[in-house]
């Protein structure tokens, strides 16, 4: 992780949360980078070390390499194809569904005002603070 995971993107200088959740919306897995580093980047990292019967990501993370590492743990991907791809895959659009959950993390990780306008100015504060508004989430 970058010293403070602030990069330039659309918006400006920000940092993007990529974030792991089980079933139940809970988070497992958090990680930072800089505003205009990809999704799939980051991808392998947080499916790693974990057993799922599914994965489910948005459109972002469709990447062959990430489909095959998906494969690899025995889990079948969930992931709408890019637009642009050349051979659209087939996904389960009604389990797709269940992606909501990790929107709606992000969005009671926001009511956290530390976390929304991000205080903090150091990456590993950030994350540090990312954990414990997590670890709140969890006791909810």
């Amino acid at each position: 992780m970058d010293d403070e995971a602030v990069g330039k993107s659309r918006g400006g200088l920000t940092t993007k949360i990529h974030a792991a959740v089980d079933a139940l919306g809970n988070p497992v897995r958090l990680i930072l980078t800089a505003g205009q580093a990809s999704e799939y980047g980051q991808a392998n990292a947080l499916i790693e070390a974990f057993s799922a019967d599914y994965v489910l990501a948005d459109k972002g993370y469709d990447s062959d390499a990430f489909i095959l590492a998906i494969g690899c743990i025995g889990a079948e991907p969930v992931i709408p194809p890019r637009k642009g791809r050349l051979q659209p895959r087939l996904y389960d659009r009604e389990l797709y569904k269940e992606r909501n959950l990790v929107e709606r993390l992000f969005q009671k990780l926001k009511h956290f005002r530390r976390i929304a306008t991000r205080y903090e100015r150091l990456g590993r504060n950030y994350l540090g603070m990312l954990q414990l508004t997590a670890s709140l989430v969890w006791l909810a």
